[in-house]
């Protein structure tokens, strides 16, 4: 795996402790890229803590069913985290003169909460477990019902009357095709966690498919209900 100039390997290419930021219904994937407006003072600092260290930074969603417990800072309550993210490397980064830094997350690769750990920083950080198989070549890529996706995104498209660059869709393999659409989707935080989650690239693109198949018909229903 290369994101940006580095190469990610074995389990010694990737830090023990990383920084996370808790966002949710973001969903990053191994060689995603992520677009980031950064602007609150403790991501800030933990933008600067990530650009002096490895410049990784792990996105996570907050605990899907909304329990809080108290967390690294016992002045306040933090949401709880979902046990699975994903690592991703800065790979860009611009200033923007007015207090907020954009930057690129490329992803690299997902891993497991073992624990958070406690400190005096504004920003959490958690030891984790990478998952190593997704530091290595795709595989199953040529199993993936590429014809089935496709009708399943054009149609989602055409019911919402939105468009997209149909040239680089037809050009992209099947692995950026299935993550980029994942990424882009415009589902909940659950449906985004089942993406990040799926086994292997066949099941996430299973699962994606069946996500829009689920979203069109609840969409008809609402149009056939809204005619009654």
């Amino acid at each position: 795996m290369q994101a940006g100039n580095a190469h990610y390997r074995t389990m010694k290419d990737i830090p023990e402790i990383i920084p996370v930021f808790p966002l949710k219904a973001a969903l990053l994937l191994p060689n995603g890229q992520m677009p980031l407006n950064i602007f609150e003072p403790r991501y800030l600092e933990m933008l600067d803590a990530a650009m002096a260290g490895k410049r990784i930074i792990g996105m996570i969603q907050p605990c899907l069913d909304g329990d809080r417990k108290a967390g690294a800072r016992k002045e306040r309550k933090v949401p709880d985290l979902c046990e699975v993210g994903c690592m991703g490397r800065i790979t860009t980064y611009a200033e923007t003169g007015d207090g907020r830094i954009l930057i690129t997350l490329q992803g690299i690769c997902r891993f497991r909460v073992l624990d958070e750990m406690v400190n005096r920083l504004p920003f959490r950080q958690c030891r984790i477990a990478p998952f190593l198989a997704d530091l290595e070549e795709t595989a199953g890529a040529e199993e993936i019902n590429r014809q089935a996706l496709l009708k399943a995104f054009r149609d989602y498209l055409d019911a919402n009357n939105l468009d997209a660059d149909w040239d680089g869709i037809s050009r992209a393999g099947n692995e950026t095709l299935v993550n980029a659409l994942a990424m882009m989707s415009p589902f909940g935080p659950a449906e985004k966690q089942a993406l990040l989650e799926a086994a292997d690239l066949k099941t996430r693109a299973e699962t994606l498919i069946a996500l829009t198949e689920i979203a069109l018909a609840r969409e008809n229903d609402d149009f056939g209900s809204s005619l009654q």
